[in-house]
């Protein structure tokens, strides 16, 4: 997208702004449902319709978010084989960090270098497995370490006028070993990728951050004063704190 609004929350508008969950009301996502990967979609903000598919094809639908919300819930509780529940929140999302809800942040370069560890894979590949919000390019691989401190500080930057706190490296889950498309584990994912993480820690990284290192992006802050302010792509980075 060539440009993205913060949020009140830190969020960036739009984001995770609708969830799916179970009846134990948990979130049906690629942590605890890896049969996500075989589910195809797109959306259309304009006219709020969400178009879905199986990857095999057996399933499709397409569905206006404030008129057919319950008929949405019944295709998604067939494709998963239990009830589902569709939330939306357009005022804070539903972030994986809720002390760090602000949009995760990772360089060109260091996608660039995962990527290079694991012969079978693209960066494009890693880039949809890990996720990340922002994308800084112009800058070496592991450049986004410098964004945060010791625990419990903030690391102050800013992307065009917008002021932003970098808080933590993100720790990762089991769904980057993960094929976007397929659902395939890649063997021994999380240990390779600790251990060159670890042998490729760059000098200016706050290693007290890595109790492991399967870790990998920034998580941020947003000060509430920076709502409403917009991100462009082509926007400058610049370090505040050193």
């Amino acid at each position: 997208m060539p440009s993205a609004v913060l949020t009140p929350s830190g969020a960036l508008r739009g984001d995770r702004a609708i969830a799916l969950f179970d009846e134990a009301g948990k979130f049906v996502n690629g942590k605890r449902y890896p049969r996500i990967h075989q589910l195809r979609c797109s959306f259309d903000a304009v006219m709020r319709t969400l178009h879905l598919r199986s990857a095999d094809g057996q399933l499709a639908g397409s569905f206006q978010m404030d008129r057919q919300l319950e008929p949405l819930q019944e295709w998604l509780g067939e494709f998963f084989g239990v009830p589902v529940q569709v939330r939306e929140n357009a005022t804070t999302g539903f972030p994986d960090d809720t002390d760090a809800p602000g949009p995760t942040l990772i360089s060109t370069a260091t996608l660039s270098e995962v990527a290079s560890w694991f012969p079978t894979v693209t960066v494009d590949s890693i880039r949809l497995r890990f996720r990340a919000n922002l994308e800084i390019a112009g800058v070496p691989p592991f450049w986004e370490d410098q964004l945060f401190g010791k625990a419990g500080t903030a690391r102050r930057f800013q992307i065009g006028n917008a002021l932003i706190e970098g808080t933590n490296p993100c720790q990762r889950c089991v769904v980057p070993p993960r094929d976007p498309a397929t659902g395939a584990g890649y063997p021994e994912f999380a240990k390779i990728f600790g251990a060159r993480r670890e042998l490729t820690l760059p000098s200016w990284t706050e290693r007290s951050r890595f109790n492991h290192f399967y870790r990998l992006a920034i998580n941020t802050l947003i000060p509430a004063d920076q709502a409403g302010k917009t991100l462009h792509l082509g926007d400058e980075v610049r370090l505040i704190d050193n």
